[in-house]
């Protein structure tokens, strides 16, 4: 049996699965480095499982029918809207996920809305060049947070900016005051929302009705001392209207932990621009969850051998 474990930027899934628990039959192959689109049929043909890390390599059915030796598919999570399910399902391929922390992007999210606040890259940066105090941060409390989307993550977000003493308030197409009145938090229209937030934090999911969700009309909206974080999917976010925001002077910073292509180009306009902190999309990344990650592909593959499989993705 040949698996195929991908996507393994940081080298860390050979150390966090046990999978010589698979016996000496099963021949583990690591990829470090992603494989380009045009590559993935001939590099992936001969495996009989693939481990998919999240969404970094996507697999529709295009992809999927040109991998006759596939048996079985695992995905890290317990969701990945870059496989093609339906075409797994008519291939016989069933799809396997593992648990995760559900608000560990929350926690990335916070801390770059505090990074954002107090200068955390402006103070490093200056005094690694000898300059000494020449930027002023401010204070969380009293200020408001925007929260794009009310779901697990944004409901973490919420009880972290009450903790810190900042109003709260949050819009999503569906969201009614009811939902948010648990968290105290206000429910607001779209427009409102960006105009009133001093940073607003994203936490939708990626669809084609949210696509570049925020763009020039929202940019324009926000105060030009307000802040953008988005820790949730590179293509919510207009990323050219973002970058002339930015280069303009129209918004004081943005934080992005996705970006609308990823790995990101060395030649990426966002690396030119100014005020924008950047980290490369490692919201649900932690030694914790990478082990929860590896240790559950590992049993996907040892019950779906026994004829059990467990955590099936049905959509």
């Amino acid at each position: 049996m040949k698996i195929a474990v991908l996507d393994d930027y940081q080298a860390v899934a050979e150390r966090c699965g046990n999978w010589a628990a698979l016996g000496a039959d099963a021949s583990v192959e690591f990829f470090t480095q992603p494989i380009p689109a045009e590559q993935l049929p001939e590099r992936l043909k001969p495996y009989d499982v693939i481990v998919a890390m999240r969404e970094r390599t996507p697999f529709p059915g295009t992809l999927l029918r040109q991998l006759p030796n596939l048996r079985l598919l695992v995905t890290t999570g317990s969701r990945n809207r870059a496989i093609d399910i339906p075409a797994c399902r008519e291939l016989g391929v069933p799809v396997c996920g593992t648990d995760s922390d559900p608000f560990l992007a929350a926690e990335l999210a916070w801390a770059l809305v505090m990074a954002l606040y107090k200068r955390v890259a402006d103070n490093d940066a200056d005094i690694r060049a000898g300059r000494w105090q020449p930027v002023i941060g401010q204070s969380l409390k009293g200020t408001t947070l925007g929260l794009l989307g009310m779901g697990k993550l944004g409901q973490r977000m919420s009880e972290f900016g009450k903790v810190f003493g900042m109003n709260v308030i949050a819009w999503s197409p569906n969201l009614t005051p009811e939902r948010c009145a648990p968290f105290g938090v206000e429910c607001v229209g779209k427009q409102q929302l960006f105009e009133r937030a001093d940073v607003v934090s994203i936490h939708m999911v990626l669809s084609a009705s949210t696509r570049h969700l925020v763009g020039e009309a929202e940019l324009g909206w926000m105060k030009e001392t307000a802040y953008l974080v988005n820790t949730s999917r590179g293509p919510l976010v207009d990323e050219q209207a973002l970058c002339r925001a930015l280069h303009g002077g129209r918004i004081a910073a943005a934080a992005l932990d996705v970006f609308e292509q990823e790995p990101l180009p060395a030649d990426a306009e966002i690396l030119q621009v100014p005020n924008v902190l950047l980290s490369p999309h490692v919201g649900y990344v932690s030694w914790q969850n990478y082990q929860t990650y590896y240790h559950d592909a590992v049993e996907d593959i040892q019950q779906w051998l026994a004829g059990s499989p467990v955590r099936l993705l049905e959509a």
